[in-house]
């Protein structure tokens, strides 16, 4: 990869984290509708953003070409499948005052990705990166000891995230026509949860004018940090990826403890704790991976 090019993944994946980051600050106005009705809304009108953004961009005819590929189909179909999946987890987290393990969720994510790319990428994984991703996972243990119960919202907004993240590094599609066919995949679904169930929400005539422009820009929020999220893939190595994982649940974690205080117990403290430690060892040992990189390049 060219070093313009890697630039200018380093830009869109510091975007998508900040953006994802302050996100659930416009999904608390949001509060009033069910989880499942926000993603339906999400990706229909995420759908049609992106639908008009490739016909102004004159990229449609990629769309076109990928579609009769049977595997980037497939692909896609399962990527845009864990994708909703994501987007209700976290919505619902949200709405329901567990932005904290949300935002655990999404520092474990990078470690994630760094597993993954050992076993799937066959990205060399170092005895640092290992030991960060042992420290980790200790202190999501001792959060299952200490509460007697499964982190399911953050093990879950992890796994999805970081499988999905792989499978779009493994398909040749560029981000936005590739997001518009997953939205795509999910649209006739969203259609006909909206046609038979009747949602309260579906009734735009009936809703105020108000909560049908929060409603369709979520399509906007959607689809603005997920273009940067699958640029910066396109881009980066996927362990370089993970390395700016960090910035999006640094800003959930201060909403949630500083903005909203949701109770931050002893037994999270430490699993934070950890976590942030095997952090440090990765960001460590990837920073000495890089300068060792260098130098061998300058001579």
């Amino acid at each position: 990869m060219s070093d313009k090019s890697v630039k200018a993944g380093v830009i869109f994946a510091l975007a998508a984290y900040i953006m994802w980051g302050i996100a659930p600050m416009y999904f608390k106005l949001l509060t009033s509708v069910p989880a499942l009705e926000i993603v339906m809304h999400r990706i229909i009108w995420s759908a049609l953003v992106l639908c008009l953004l490739l016909i102004v961009r004159k990229k449609f005819n990629q769309v076109l070409v990928a579609m009769r590929n049977p595997k980037v189909i497939t692909i896609l179909s399962i990527s845009g499948l864990l994708l909703a999946v994501n987007w209700l987890i976290f919505i619902w987290a949200v709405n329901n005052n567990h932005l904290l393990e949300a935002s655990l969720g999404y520092f474990i994510n990078p470690l994630f990705n760094v597993f993954l790319a050992r076993f799937f990428l066959q990205e060399t994984l170092t005895r640092l990166q290992f030991l960060a991703v042992l420290v980790a996972l200790t202190g999501v243990m001792f959060l299952i000891i200490s509460h007697g119960q499964i982190p399911w919202v953050a093990l879950a907004l992890a796994i999805t995230f970081s499988i999905y993240g792989l499978l779009r590094k493994k398909v040749a599609i560029e981000s936005m026509p590739g997001l518009f066919i997953e939205s795509s995949i999910m649209l006739p679904f969203a259609l006909l949860y909206w046609i038979i169930m009747e949602p309260l929400s579906g009734n735009m005539l009936a809703n105020n004018f108000d909560l049908n422009v929060k409603l369709i820009l979520a399509g906007v929020v959607t689809t603005a940090p997920l273009l940067c999220f699958t640029a910066a893939a396109r881009r980066i190595r996927f362990t370089t990826l993970g390395f700016f994982q960090y910035v999006g649940p640094s800003l959930m974690f201060l909403l949630a403890v500083l903005y909203y205080q949701e109770p931050l117990d002893v037994a999270r403290v430490v699993t934070f704790v950890f976590v942030w430690v095997g952090l440090l060892i990765y960001v460590y040992d990837s920073l000495r991976i890089y300068r060792k990189s260098k130098l061998v390049n300058c001579e």
